[in-house]
C-alpha cells in the first residue's frame, strides 16, 4: 500500500499530460484551456485561483507558456517530480511525431508530391507569424516608447538577424529604465536574469546545437513563435543546417503537430546531427522552462509575480518581440512567395487568419492540398 501511495499520483500525472500532449492541437491558448477544464474542473487538482496565479507567473518568464503551465500544474500537485513528469509527458507525443516526420522529410525529400505539398504550405507560414505578431501588439505596444522599441527591434532584426537575442535583453533593460521607480541607475539589476543562461550556453561543451537552442529557450519572451527570429540566422546562415525553404517546412511541421511550436527544434536537430541531434536540440530548448518553473516560479511564485523590475523588463522585451516577429515574417516571405499562386496563397492565408474562422492546423493542411492541386495542373 505504501508503494501505491507514492507511485500512483506520479503515474496519474504522467498519463494525464501524455493524453493532453496527444490531443494538443490548436496552439498554447487551446492547450491551457484544456488544462483548466481537465485539471481544475474535472479533477480538482487545484483551484481556479491557483491556476490563474500559475498562468500569470508563466506569462512573465521566457519559454512556451503551455509547456510551462504543464510543468507548473505538475509541480503544484507533486512538487519537482510531478513537474518533471508533467512536462516530459506533455512534450513526448509531439517529439516522437516530429522525429518521425523529420526522418520521412529528409529520407523522401526528392519525392515530387512532398515538394508540391510544401509549395502550398510555405507561403502561409510567414502570414501565421505576422498575424501572431499583430495580435501581440494589442497588449505589448501600449505607449510611444514601446512602439519605438518595437520599430527598433524590427529594423535591427531585419538588418542583423543574428543579434536578436541581444535586442531582447537590451529592450528589457530599457523597460526597467522607463517603467520602474528606480530608473536608469538600477536598470542593469535584472540582467542576471537573462545573462547566466547565455553565458552557460556559450560554453563549448554543449556544442553548436546546444548553444543555439538553449539561448532560444532562455529568451522565448512572448511565446513559441519568438523561436523563429531567435534561431533563423544561426540555423540558415551561420551553420547552414537548413536552407531557407527547409526552415519554412520545419516551421510548418511544427505547426501541424500537437504541442508547442518550439518542437521545430527536433526537426532542426535532426537535420544538423541525425537522431541524437534531434534529442539534444529538443532537450536543450525546453531545459530553461523546466529550470525556471521547478527552481524559480514554482517555489517563489508570489515573489516573481510581484517583482516590479521583472514586469518592467518583460514589458520592454515584449515590445521587442513584436518587432522581431514582424521582421521574421518579412524574411520568410522573401523566400516563400516565388510566383503569383504563392502570392495569392499568402494573401488568402493572412485574410483567413485575421477573420478568426480557421485554425492554423487546418489552414496548413488546406494550403498543402492547394499546392498539390496547383502543381498538378
Amino acid at each position: 500500500m505504501e508503494n501505491d501511495h507514492w507511485t500512483h499520483p506520479y503515474i496519474e500525472t504522467a498519463l494525464f499530460f501524455l493524453g493532453l500532449g496527444v490531443i494538443g492541437f490548436g496552439g498554447p491558448q487551446a492547450h491551457i484551456a484544456l488544462m483548466q477544464e481537465r485539471a481544475v474542473r474535472r479533477r480538482g487538482w487545484l483551484s481556479d485561483e491557483e491556476f490563474r496565479s500559475a498562468l500569470a507567473v508563466t506569462s512573465l518568464i521566457p519559454g512556451p507558456n503551455s509547456t510551462e503551465m504543464a510543468i507548473h500544474v505538475g509541480w503544484l500537485r507533486n512538487r519537482r517530480a510531478g513537474g518533471l513528469l508533467a512536462g516530459v509527458a506533455f512534450i513526448l507525443p509531439a517529439f516522437l511525431l516530429m522525429l518521425a516526420l523529420s526522418w520521412a522529410y529528409f529520407r523522401y525529400d526528392n519525392v515530387g508530391w512532398i515538394e508540391d505539398f510544401f509549395y502550398g504550405v510555405k507561403p502561409v507560414v510567414p502570414g501565421i507569424v505576422a498575424v501572431t505578431a499583430w495580435r501581440l501588439t494589442r497588449g505589448a505596444l501600449s505607449d510611444r516608447p514601446l512602439i519605438a522599441i518595437a520599430l527598433l527591434a524590427f529594423t535591427a532584426t531585419l538588418l542583423f538577424p543574428l543579434g536578436e537575442p541581444l535586442y531582447l535583453v537590451a529592450a528589457g533593460v530599457a523597460g526597467i529604465t522607463l517603467y520602474t521607480s528606480s530608473g536608469g541607475s538600477r536598470a542593469l539589476a535584472l540582467l542576471p536574469f537573462s545573462a547566466p543562461p547565455l553565458l552557460l550556453a556559450s560554453a563549448a561543451t554543449y556544442g553548436k546545437l546546444a548553444w543555439v537552442f538553449f539561448k532560444a529557450g532562455a529568451l522565448l519572451f512572448g511565446g513559441g513563435y519568438v523561436m523563429i527570429p531567435l534561431i533563423q540566422g544561426d540555423v540558415v546562415d551561420t551553420y547552414g543546417w537548413l536552407s531557407e525553404e527547409e526552415f519554412l517546412d520545419g516551421i510548418a511541421l511544427g505547426q501541424s503537430t500537437p504541442g508547442p511550436i518550439v518542437i521545430t527544434a527536433t526537426f532542426v536537430g535532426y537535420a544538423a546531427a541525425g537522431w541524437w541531434g534531434a534529442v539534444l536540440a529538443t532537450v536543450v530548448i525546453f531545459l530553461p522552462s523546466f529550470l525556471f518553473v521547478l527552481f524559480g516560479t514554482g517555489p517563489f511564485l508570489q515573489r516573481f509575480r510581484d517583482s516590479e523590475r521583472l514586469r518592467a523588463f518583460l514589458k520592454g522585451a515584449g515590445a521587442a518581440v513584436v518587432g522581431a516577429l514582424f521582421a521574421a515574417a518579412v524574411l520568410l516571405l522573401r523566400d516563400a512567395v516565388i510566383d503569383v499562386p504563392t502570392a495569392l496563397l499568402a494573401a488568402a492565408g493572412i485574410a483567413l487568419l485575421l477573420s478568426g474562422r480557421v485554425q492554423m492546423v487546418l489552414l496548413i493542411a488546406a494550403a498543402g492540398l492547394a499546392g498539390l492541386a496547383i502543381q498538378s495542373l
